[in-house]
């Protein structure tokens, strides 16, 4: 489907003839075969990961250097043109859907490893580098990159940069933004920046930091100076299963609030065990009604007083059994079905709508029985697989798009699940960013003033709005037609949770 033209952007493909005009001058700065015009070239970049939106781009310019990243970018400020960036595609939130007058620049050529400094523990890479492929490339230096979100095969650092990726191993490592310490970028007017440093810190404001989940939409990232870490002496996983989804939400607070820190705690409800069962064979049990993978890591020492602990904790909580991976391959397994969960589920259904917001972790299984309840309301089955450790939920709502409706059904249920977030204390999204997917759900979350600085920021990187424009900040205009108030001025959607 096409997706709708936002209030207030002008999106109107160019005319023929400046069509041809704005070609010919982008193949005079890029070399043969890194400028796509045809239709045919163009329909693989119609859509990222939220392939629901589909929209195609005026053209595609595939850079392999910095000097062309930047004359292409001083040819699109001139000429007023629109400009995307996209990294693997894999995003969810159609960050990089297309525009028909915008230019969609891929850094898919930028995919080299440049240096890996195993004494200060830092990787210098392009943004078109692999999230894997980083940790690969550190091994021998007993070193890997902590972020590993589910689509680390194949996502980007820029992308990840862009949208502060996090992943499975996120609570005691960090996000993105935590393990990034320097970003080359490229302004709207082809200037080239070096923000941060590989040193333990930098002067002046933190534009490392601001850079980073600004999804596109403040300069092009060319570079990335990222953290590596020592391997840890152990990492052991348990699975604890629990026959209320419930008891698993409350078994994920205990944890925390015993003072202890997993690697990774991520929880899965029946039908995404089920899925992944059947998907990869993982060892999962798929009568109960959630699992909770837990891994610790550290030395041996601690791994194993904090097994024992963690393992009193679930039973507590009301676990029917606990288990703990006695080998590396039986650990690597249960991993495998978590970040499998994704594709597994596609197996239920035609099409999943994969909704992304963040809640405290004492409002868990409240949250958790509200989203079953709208599930009920909807008519619209849901799996639910998260970050259970920083209230990262990832519910996918189920749904055949071939179903007059269903995808509109779907879209307002993942609307209500963002209001129910927000409500709980929480936010519209904890990884996969606001894209356009999220941008009306911003209305419920900030209030004009808080709007008002994002536009302000945006303006002063990019005055005349020509990165990734319709994204990620609504206007103002768009908010009051929408009729939205900010949730903590006045509208409660779910009255229940103002205790929380």
């Amino acid at each position: 489907m096409e997706f709708p033209i936002r209030a207030g952007a002008d999106s109107a493909p160019p005319s023929p003839e400046r069509r041809r005009r704005l070609l010919r001058a982008l193949r005079a700065v890029l070399p043969a075969g890194a400028l796509l015009s045809h239709v045919e070239e163009l329909r693989p970049y119609e859509c990222d990961g939220l392939s629901a939106y589909r929209r195609l781009p005026l053209a595609v310019a595939l850079p392999d250097t910095v000097a062309q990243v930047q004359a292409v970018m001083r040819l699109c400020a001139r000429e007023r043109v629109p400009v995307i960036a996209r990294g693997a595609g894999t995003g969810l939130s159609g960050g990089a859907l297309p525009r028909p007058d915008a230019l969609l620049l891929s850094l898919a050529r930028f995919d080299r490893i440049l240096a890996i400094d195993p004494v200060n523990r830092v990787a210098r890479v392009q943004p078109g580098v692999r999230n894997q492929a980083v940790s690969e490339a550190a091994a021998v230096h007993d070193l890997y990159y902590a972020p590993d979100p589910s689509s680390q095969i194949a996502c980007t650092i820029g992308g990840n940069v862009a949208e502060n990726a996090g992943g499975i191993h996120c609570l005691k490592y960090g996000l993105t933004v935590h393990n990034l310490v320097a970003l080359s970028v490229v302004t709207v007017d082809g200037e080239r920046l070096e923000l941060g440093s590989a040193a333990l810190d930098a002067p002046g404001y933190d534009l490392t930091a601001l850079l980073t989940g600004s999804e596109g939409m403040l300069a092009v990232i060319v570079e990335a100076t990222v953290r590596l870490l020592p391997r840890p002496e152990r990492a052991q996983v348990m699975l604890g299963a629990f026959a209320r989804i419930e008891d698993a939400g409350a078994a994920v607070a205990a944890i925390i609030g015993h003072g202890l820190i997993p690697a990774g705690l991520e929880l899965m409800d029946r039908l995404a065990i089920r899925a992944a069962e059947d998907f990869v064979h993982a060892g999962y049990p798929t009568d109960a009604a959630a699992i909770l993978l837990c891994e610790l890591d550290g030395t041996n020492e601690e791994v194993s007083e904090r097994i024992w602990a963690v393992r009193r904790l679930m039973l507590e909580c009301g676990a029917v059994a606990v288990r703990t991976a006695q080998t590396e391959a039986e650990r690597r397994r249960m991993w495998l079905g978590r970040k499998a969960a994704f594709p597994a589920v596609g197996r239920l259904a035609p099409d999943y709508y994969c909704m992304d917001g963040t809640i405290p972790r004492r409002a868990l299984p409240e949250v958790l029985h509200r989203i079953g309840e709208l599930s009920e309301e909807y008519g619209l089955a849901v799996a639910n697989v998260f970050h259970a450790g920083d209230g990262n939920l990832h519910p996918l709502i189920l749904y055949d798009a071939n179903r007059p409706g269903e995808l509109e059904r779907a879209e307002d249920f993942g609307a209500r699940i963002l209001e129910l977030c927000v409500a709980a204390g929480g936010t519209i999204t904890g990884e996969h960013g606001v894209g356009v997917e999220k941008i009306d759900s911003m209305c419920s979350q900030f209030a004009a003033p808080e709007l008002a600085q994002f536009h302000a920021v945006k303006a002063a990187f990019d005055p005349n709005g020509l990165l990734n424009p319709g994204k990620a900040v609504p206007t103002l205009h768009r908010c009051a037609e929408l009729g939205a108030m900010h949730v903590h001025g006045g509208r409660v959607p779910f009255p229940e949770l103002e205790r929380f």
